[in-house]
């Protein structure tokens, strides 16, 4: 019979230690070592027996297979579907993770409403409410007549049961990872050793019956999914839910997807019926724009294979103290130093002792280098106070030498901001026209920062 032994493991990064200490030496976090229970290997069974003993042997193919791909099963939310790379793979096992009240929960039951209309066969179990809070969500979703079986279950072990007694089943929601516990594993819900167990229980299903699976993964304080980072090594996909409170606009990102493309986004907005894709997020980020104001520029951005135009809004105001502040929301806040710097030192406008704020309109975070010339233009534009043209779109990677770097997939760039009505596009210097498309915007290539301003070119 197995033995219990004591261990402490670190409930932010997963390092196991034989002692507690308050401080983690993996991670440097404090006070995140926790005493778990685990069986120790039996007598008699230790490396050499385990190693001596055989196993079956397992067929071998080669990559020039047969196997014919399943369809995949379509929700009918096409910035849904968009996420996962086209729709749901059978057999496949996919991470979401959030900031609390940002949508999670909303999407999903939405998505298996409708997939569940579409005779596909759904299952929702939710480890955070009850059947009735769920119904009440699905009502005021409009979603109460979807013939979706739910449940309301944390142990795992009866899950799987229920599941197993399930015939056809096609996917299920498991509403969220960190709720579930495996009556195997003597520790709390939601710790380190009973989330890689539920979740590697859960995959394990998944592959064995073709189901695909939606888990809900919370995240901390950091942005992270809480729980083992192994967890998102372990899934098919991690999808990301993006977004400020305060707008009503989301974002949801693909970062990892075995079955698509990664850095796809799908767009959304909250509403009183919950969210309502969007299908054209370019108009509806510079819907509200005025042209006449200084520090605002239009970067035509790329977001996976779409191409999307945000405003990008700057500020720069004299400063009375002795470290001038710099504020930033959307955007990386080195990278803004790093401009400011080059700003300075090869075009002489003395930013330094100006305070700085710079904001990326409707709550989206831009990552891509390419927003540095619209976030060099804004900053310039707010200095001289003079507006920006109207039916200016700018992109380009900015050097420390000044210089201007060309960026990929100019041409869907530049053929989204004409489809939006944009005349005018600063770009860099040696991206080449190829077909018609780049001819629909007068084109104003740039190779060195400073001729912005030398030449006037943003009046």
């Amino acid at each position: 019979m197995a033995k219990q032994r004591k261990t402490f493991v670190c409930q932010s990064c997963g390092s196991i230690t034989g002692k507690w200490a308050g401080q983690c030496e993996a991670c440097n976090e404090w006070n995140s070592i926790v005493e778990e229970q685990t069986s120790a290997t039996p007598t008699g069974l230790g490396k050499a027996s385990a190693s001596s003993s055989k196993g079956r042997v397992i067929d071998l193919g080669d990559l020039q297979g047969e196997d014919t791909p399943p369809p995949r099963l379509i929700s009918t939310i096409n910035e849904f579907d968009r996420a996962c790379g086209g729709g749901l793979v059978p057999g496949s096992a996919i991470l979401i993770g959030g900031d609390p009240g940002i949508g999670k929960s909303t999407i999903l039951l939405q998505a298996v409403s409708r997939l569940a209309q579409n005779n596909v066969n759904t299952v929702y179990i939710s480890g955070e409410e009850s059947i009735s809070q769920v119904r009440m969500r699905a009502k005021r979703l409009g979603h109460e007549k979807s013939p979706v079986r739910l449940g309301s279950e944390t142990n795992l072990r009866d899950i799987l049961t229920t599941l197993d007694q399930q015939p056809g089943l096609q996917v299920v929601v498991i509403d969220s990872i960190q709720t579930m516990y495996a009556d195997t594993v003597e520790s709390a819900p939601g710790t380190v050793t009973q989330v890689r167990t539920c979740a590697q229980e859960l995959i394990h299903y998944a592959k064995r019956k073709n189901v695909c699976i939606l888990l809900v993964g919370h995240v901390t304080k950091d942005g992270q999914i809480a729980g083992p980072r192994v967890l998102e090594h372990m899934v098919d996909t991690v999808l990301y839910f993006e977004g400020d409170r305060g707008h009503q606009f989301r974002i949801l990102r693909a970062v990892k997807n075995r079955f698509g493309g990664t850095d796809e986004i799908g767009v959304f907005e909250m509403s009183d019926l919950g969210l309502q894709e969007v299908s054209n997020p370019s108009a509806l980020f510079i819907g509200n724009r005025s042209g006449d104001i200084s520090g605002s520029a239009i970067f035509a951005g790329m977001e996976g294979s779409r191409p999307m135009l945000v405003e990008i809004q700057a500020l720069v105001a004299p400063s009375s103290l002795g470290q001038p502040r710099r504020a930033v929301v959307g955007w990386d806040n080195g990278r803004l130093a790093m401009i400011i710097a080059v700003l300075d030192a090869r075009c002489g406008l003395g930013l330094g002792a100006y305070d700085i704020y710079l904001n990326v309109a409707g709550g989206l975070r831009i990552t891509e280098p390419a927003a540095d010339m619209a976030v060099a233009a804004a900053l310039i534009s707010s200095l001289s106070d003079r507006p920006i043209p109207e039916e200016t779109i700018l992109f380009g990677e900015i050097s420390l030498s000044g210089e201007i770097r060309p960026v990929s997939q100019a041409e869907a760039r530049v053929k989204e901001s004409a489809k939006l009505g944009f005349m005018q596009a600063f770009i860099p210097t040696g991206i080449k026209q190829k077909g018609r498309s780049l001819k629909f915007t007068e084109l104003d290539q740039v190779s060195k920062l400073v001729d912005l301003i030398a030449q006037d070119a943003l009046q």
